[in-house]
């Protein structure tokens, strides 16, 4: 499961879609980005699971309240 993977994702902020590459060497991590279209930060949140052989990414844009 190490290695680099491809994604598409979709910036939380102006919806374009951007292609990621993504090292599930490193395992999990928190890391930003800006989108190339907006230049407003993405927040990626990436959760490798070498059990389970599970990959997760979640992608916000920081900015949401939590109540």
């Amino acid at each position: 499961m190490r290695g680099i993977i491809g994604k598409t994702i979709q910036c939380p902020h102006c919806g374009h879609h951007i292609p990621v590459n993504l090292d599930t060497s490193l395992g999990s991590e928190e890391f930003y980005d800006d989108c190339p279209a907006c230049c407003n930060p993405i927040h990626f949140n990436l959760r490798v699971d070498e059990r389970e052989n599970t990959i997760e990414l979640d992608v916000d844009a920081d900015d949401e309240q939590y109540f």
